[in-house]
């Protein structure tokens, strides 16, 4: 990331949190592959999803205003959707991951895609699912997309 973004992302992290999080992400790392952190971290996501219910949204930028009041109230940052012809774009910024440490963003990405399956499939969204379509860019942005792909 742009060394100002990274600067204000670890800023955003509690220390009491910080090195217990890394902690724990190197003993998950050690102890289980990538494929499976990230289905840990997608069940986390679900689960998460499942103790913060949305209401029903009548429109996407209702969503969105909806899932921003959500993660506002964590300090985890906020969510863009875009409907585009064969998707909805969700583009979610400045979410804490980091936290657990860089080699970690590559497994963390998927608690927010457990989260926005759940919380989608729960409005009506079933037969589709939502995968992580890119990495943190330099903006901080987690590009997800909701549509019909291949498992």
């Amino acid at each position: 990331m742009v060394p100002i973004l990274d600067y204000l992302m670890e800023r955003q992290i509690s220390p009491q949190w910080s090195g217990m999080l890394g902690a724990l992400a190197a003993e998950f790392e050690a102890q289980l592959g990538h494929d499976e952190l990230r289905q840990l971290m997608h069940r986390v996501g679900t689960r998460f999803a499942h103790t913060h219910p949305l209401p029903d949204c009548g429109s996407t930028s209702a969503l969105q205003e909806t899932l921003n009041q959500v993660w506002q109230q964590m300090d985890w940052g906020f969510v863009e959707l875009a409907d585009e012809a064969q998707s909805l774009c969700i583009l979610h910024y400045c979410a804490p991951l980091q936290a657990f440490g860089k080699t970690a963003l590559t497994w963390t990405p998927a608690f927010l895609e457990g989260a926005y399956q759940t919380w989608l499939s729960a409005l009506g969204a079933q037969g589709l699912s939502v995968v992580q379509t890119s990495g943190i860019g330099e903006d901080t942005a987690i590009e997800f997309r909701l549509g019909r792909h291949p498992r």
